[in-house]
């Protein structure tokens, strides 16, 4: 089931929170077990982590409370002790936080030391990303992370029904593509050569939060992408590599795109406009953010669409 949809403006920044909670909201009926965000700000000089120190369902005691402050000092001693300058430490809700900080080392080595904290999860690293997720409807979410004030270029996002896992903040979508700064993924469908994949890239060095085939998605194509090829290039040969039924959206620091399957069963419409791009799941998802009459478009069967900013 689950909903996804993306934005992508071409003039500069929106109030692409307040938007995307929109049109996620009114996916709902097709996820109502957790929301995501992939939403992207102007690139900035800091670098940007969201990370979490629990799930949003895990058991409340005082040994719960006294482990959450002792896993968040430990964090922040190992920003420091990897020569990271932290400007700001929000904590958004009990369990999730967001770092700006200067920092301009390997960030596979910042990612993998602060997860090696017990129960500590990485969820976005780079300079323009943050992914957002928690469990409840998009309203609950935007409300809960104060995303109404975000103002940004693009966005993706996800409404998620638990079908093959728990319900819980791990298993939501959008995924990041550790260790790729700036790279995410919302995906509709199922990958039947999963575990094919998750082999391969984990030999590769990539390890993987969750046992979602989308995050193989995102990992798979920011790889391509190191390895030289082009957004849509990467996006274009997981056609070929990636099996099953899907619709997916990538999105970089720079770019937005989307991949319909050789069998196309997955919904996905979309309204292009000089300004902007909106995709989504159900056109109702993008007339509650454009107060005119729309024509969408309907990519094909295996047809692969990557706009710039």
């Amino acid at each position: 089931m689950c909903g996804i949809a993306g934005i992508i403006y071409k003039d500069g920044e929106h109030p692409i929170g307040t938007e995307m909670t929109r049109m996620l909201q009114s996916m709902k009926h097709r996820g109502p077990d957790s929301t995501g965000y992939a939403l992207y700000g102007q690139p900035s000089n800091l670098v940007i982590m969201r990370y979490k120190l629990a799930d949003a369902n895990t058991p409340r005691d005082f040994e719960y409370e006294d482990r959450l402050r002792r896993h968040s000092a430990e964090v922040q001693r190992r920003l420091h002790a990897l020569g990271a300058k932290v400007k700001e430490l929000e904590e958004e809700t009990e369990y999730a936080f967001r770092v700006t900080m200067a920092y301009d080392g390997d960030l596979k080595r910042l990612a993998d030391f602060v997860e090696d904290v017990p129960d500590v999860e990485v969820l976005s690293l780079g300079k323009s990303l943050e992914i957002v997720k928690d469990l409840g409807d998009a309203e609950t979410v935007s409300e809960g992370y104060e995303l109404d004030g975000f103002q940004g270029t693009h966005a993706i996002g996800h409404v998620r029904m638990a079908t093959e896992s728990d319900v819980d903040i791990s298993g939501a979508h959008p995924y990041w593509a550790y260790p790729f700064a700036d790279v995410a993924v919302v995906h509709n469908g199922q990958l039947t050569n999963y575990f094919q994949w998750k082999r391969r890239l984990e030999r590769s060095g990539h390890r993987f939060q969750s046992e979602c085939d989308s995050e193989i998605i995102a990992v798979y194509l920011a790889e391509k992408m190191s390895e030289g090829s082009t957004l849509e290039e990467a996006m274009r040969q997981s056609l070929d590599d990636l099996d099953g039924v899907f619709t997916y959206i990538c999105v970089t620091e720079d770019a937005l795109g989307v991949a319909k399957d050789e069998m196309a069963a997955k919904p996905l419409v979309l309204y292009e406009a000089d300004d902007l791009v909106a995709l989504a799941s159900e056109e109702i998802a993008i007339r509650a953010i454009l107060d005119h009459e729309i024509d969408t478009y309907d990519p094909y069967e295996g047809e692969v669409l990557v706009w710039q900013r």
